[in-house]
């Protein structure tokens, strides 16, 4: 037999062992493309309908499709008959490497979905978080990013969000404040805490109920303390907490009611 006839009869031998497998490989990594495909629009689609934040369902179906093109790969692979042993080590120790590589980012990503998910709060909501406050400009995968009352951008990353304390000042529709004004001990109190009710039912943003409280919260040192606890709508919080103590200053002074500060009287003889 020549050597071409060897060549042929080593072709056809080649053929009729791997031909099939490949033909079924190639068929099963183009339907196997098509069913990944529908499976991560369908996923895509359903995070959709229940409401998940529109900015992690690109990074879910992304990844969806990332491990199930790996697997289809390797099962393909297999059926070649390729020993896939070494090339699954090599792919896990990468993916080791990696993972401790970017374990922080990892963590913020982790962080956000878990945020983007259950939702603590939203855009546009003033919260306080890991010692800052102010309101969210915007939610991103990795970070939030916060506006402070004065105008600071501050980026803050979403692991320790997500795992530390947040205060939401948004969540509820009413918020109470809580204000103290101290008078003398030569003052009337009763006079105090009439003036106190008059500017209280003169502001339309204080709620009539829950009903305002007005009593006398401490004998101090150089005053007797008034503790005011009104309620008003969140977005009027601070107009309320600025504008009673300014309007309480200027009534205190027109009926004469002092305002004491710290001081020592010292007795000689």
């Amino acid at each position: 037999m020549s050597n071409t006839e060897m060549v042929i009869a080593r072709g056809k031998e080649l053929l009729l062992t791997f031909g099939p497998r490949v033909i079924g490989a190639v068929v099963v990594l183009i339907v196997g493309l098509w069913i990944i495909r529908v499976l991560v629009n369908a996923t895509g689609k359903l995070m959709v309908k229940q409401g998940v934040e529109p900015s992690i369902v690109p990074f879910v179906k992304g990844i969806l499709g990332a491990v199930l093109r790996v697997g289809l790969i390797i099962s393909v692979i297999q059926m070649i008959g390729i020993e896939t042993t070494s090339f699954i080590a090599v792919l896990g120790a990468a993916g080791l490497a990696i993972g401790m590589a970017l374990s922080g980012t990892l963590q913020n990503f982790a962080g956000g979905v878990m945020l983007l998910l259950f939702k603590p709060y939203k855009v546009g909501d003033f919260i306080e978080a890991q010692g800052h406050t102010g309101t969210v400009h915007s939610i991103q995968i990795f970070n939030t990013v916060l506006k402070t009352p004065d105008n600071k951008t501050v980026i803050l990353p979403n692991s320790p969000i997500s795992t530390g304390p947040i205060v939401n000042f948004s969540t509820e529709p009413q918020r109470r404040v809580d204000m103290s004004f101290g008078i003398g001990y030569d003052d009337n109190i009763d006079e105090a805490k009439q003036t106190l009710q008059e500017l209280i039912n003169k502001d339309e943003r204080i709620l009539k109920e829950p009903a305002p409280l007005i009593v006398v919260a401490e004998l101090a040192d150089s005053s007797v303390n008034i503790t005011v606890r009104v309620w008003t709508a969140s977005g009027d919080y601070w107009g309320v907490f600025f504008d009673m103590h300014e309007r309480v200053k200027k009534m205190f002074d027109a009926k004469q009611i002092s305002i004491p500060f710290p001081q020592l009287r010292v007795h000689t003889k």
